[in-house]
């Protein structure tokens, strides 16, 4: 494919020489390539496509990376990182040792701040304007801009950043990416008037020869300044008969809805504003998947679709034999609803994701998609529990860390019956550091009243997620992401807090929770082919807490050597709950601990993590040899 444009663009400075009437071809062009690259290379699609005419009117105008963009969230920033010289290596994104899937410092210069997660971007850029604007002397501060989309706006931490970006001295420019999921709705042809409006240059000298005057009459002074912008305010909203948006009532200074798409629009826009003192907001309506008809019409798939044919738009089929965690949850806790009226739904944005859309098909009033606000989404299940109702929420892993005092306080704290199903629980993959589920076994047995369950099985699920029903508390199960294992564990008959002894043996212990139990039984087998038969015994714990102190006690009267197995940080894990409770109990037994140590993890595929990491067969089966020998 011909790239007229683009092949000769590898940093924002080749873009700035082209002709404004250039732009559009530019855009096209990177649309092209992007769908070409990620059609064998997934990635994220849909968000990227939207925000293409975006992304080439920030770096025509703004002088990065001197000025300074925070994306968030980092999926809609493709064009991004091919326009800031990583368009060769960008058929290598979130491939191991290929580009990192969002941005982030470490990768180029043009990343102002890490963004896998959503809703920092406004706090961050504005720490980054204040630091900028106390440092630069007499040189002009740096430009920062906060491109925030995606729904990541109904993410708390961005009222929060908006809320002090109104109360502190600051020149932050916000720029809302809003992909059909507007603050405020289109109403026709005064809104666009209302842009060129305020962002002329005559309607802002007209507005600071205003306020010089009111200054001159003692009607304004420094601390006066919002009195203006109200009045301003006030006027827009007479002639659009709307009433103020919360930036407005805020005082920002606001400045849309305009067209996203119209990337010479956005440069004359971005042009006018970019001067301006204070802090202000633009607002773009956009269309994610624009420019590829498949991604526009099922924007949800086409978030991030997989391998697909870039003319066809059909994509390829997945394993139609395998079944996937979530949808073993997504069916069970269908069930659970269906035999129980008391039980609900609720998710943080992640419906299709977790399969609790299958919940929400059939049982469409008991389930609530709060948006992206993972702790309003616990304290809400906190909420219903306390009215009596029975809350089973699902929340990605790593973005459970974003709700941890919401755990702590309003759910542990005063014993409420939430259960919590952690999903992506464990190495991820492809969406790298910010993505995967390492932390939650340490922090979840960390506070008090929490029971913390990991299935090794499919039907483990299953079983777990009807025991929690019944049990009094908060339950949190946590499962990865991906296939679940032929394997059948037949644990209906064991309770909570129990483990299962897999195999026998008379040399070595092997203590592990979750799926990774699975990979550890077959390098135990593995290992016994070197050692000889019946010399590592393996128990799946089942459960982190409570723990099978039972089991622990005969390990620890019975064995000299154990090795425990996680797929989650060492430190605050099983390895640390078993090492713990032999010391208690004065058992001289070493304490083998496998897992993540003190690290985070890149992105790549799982089995190459997990190879990485010496956690696959292979891996653990030479750490097992290791042990035996000292």
């Amino acid at each position: 494919m011909e790239y007229r444009y683009l092949n000769n663009i590898n940093c924002p400075q080749d873009l700035k020489r082209l002709p404004r009437e250039a732009l559009p071809r530019v855009c096209e062009e990177l649309r092209d390539f992007i769908i070409e690259c990620l059609s064998h290379n997934p990635g994220h699609l849909a968000s990227s496509l939207g925000a293409v005419e975006l992304t080439v009117a920030l770096h025509y105008v703004f002088d990065t990376p001197h000025d300074q963009l925070v994306w968030d969230v980092g999926h809609q920033a493709y064009a991004h990182k091919i326009l800031t010289g990583r368009r060769e290596a960008f058929p290598t994104i979130r491939c191991m040792n290929g580009l990192a899937p969002f941005p982030t410092p470490e990768e180029s210069e043009y990343d102002a701040f890490v963004s896998g997660h959503a809703s920092n971007s406004i706090s961050a850029a504005l720490g980054i304007e204040v630091a900028g604007g106390m440092q630069s002397g007499d040189k002009a501060a740096p430009n920062v801009v906060a491109v925030i989309g995606d729904g990541a706006m109904t993410g708390g931490l961005a009222f929060e950043g908006l809320n002090n970006t109104s109360m502190d001295k600051n020149n932050l420019l916000i720029i809302l990416n809003d992909n059909q999921m507007a603050i405020d709705p289109i109403r026709g042809g005064i809104t666009q008037y209302l842009v060129d409006l305020t962002t002329s240059s005559r309607y802002n000298r007209w507005r600071w020869k205003l306020y010089q005057q009111g200054v001159r009459l003692h009607l304004l002074n420094d601390t006066k300044k919002g009195r203006i912008k109200s009045l301003e305010n006030a006027v827009k909203t007479w002639l659009t008969r709307q009433p103020n948006n919360i930036f407005q009532g805020l005082r920002l200074r606001y400045f849309g809805p305009t067209d996203g798409h119209d990337v010479e629009g956005l440069v004359r826009i971005l042009t006018e504003i970019k001067h301006h003192r204070g802090p202000r907001v633009l607002h773009i309506i956009t269309k994610k998947g624009k420019g590829y008809e498949p991604a526009e019409q099922d924007q949800t798939t086409w978030h991030a679709p997989g391998e697909f044919d870039p003319s066809s738009g059909e994509r390829k089929p997945g394993d139609k034999t395998c079944v996937l965690w979530q949808d073993v949850f997504g069916n069970e806790v269908l069930r659970l609803a269906q035999e129980n009226p008391k039980i609900v739904g609720v998710t943080p944005a992640m419906l299709s994701g977790c399969s609790m859309s299958i919940m929400k098909a059939a049982l469409p009033e008991r389930v609530f998609d709060v948006g992206i606000a993972e702790g309003h989404a616990v304290t809400f299940a906190a909420g219903m529990a306390k009215g009596g109702l029975i809350p089973v929420v699902n929340e990605y892993s790593s973005f459970l860390q974003r709700a941890y005092d919401q755990l702590v306080h309003d759910v542990a704290l005063t014993r409420q019956h939430v259960i919590i199903c952690v999903d992506r629980a464990g190495i991820v993959g492809h969406d790298g550091a910010t993505h995967h589920g390492l932390l939650d076994l340490a922090f979840l047995r960390s506070i008090p009243n929490m029971q913390v369950a990991a299935p090794r099985t499919a039907d483990d699920l299953q079983v777990m997620m009807r025991q929690a029903v019944g049990m009094e508390g908060p339950v949190a199960i946590r499962y990865p992401r991906g296939k679940t294992p032929k394997a059948e564990s037949h644990t209906e008959t064991l309770s909570a807090g129990k483990a299962l002894q897999l195999k026998q043996g008379n040399k070595l212990a092997l203590l592990t929770i979750g799926a990774i139990g699975n990979s550890a039984y077959e390098a135990a087998l593995k290992a016994e082919e070197t050692t000889g038969a019946g010399t590592i015994a393996h128990w799946d714990m089942r459960w982190l807490k409570p723990i099978d102190t039972e089991v622990l006690d005969y390990v620890g009267q019975h064995y000299r050597t154990v090795v425990t197995v996680e797929d989650g940080v060492t430190e605050g894990g099983l390895g640390s709950a078993v090492s713990e409770y032999m010391s208690e109990k004065g058992y001289a037994v070493r304490v083998v601990r496998l897992g993540v140590h003190d690290r985070f993890v890149p992105h790549g595929s799982p089995d190459e993590l997990y190879h990485l990491l010496h956690l696959d067969t292979e891996g653990l089966c030479e750490s097992l040899l290791q042990a035996q020998e000292k």
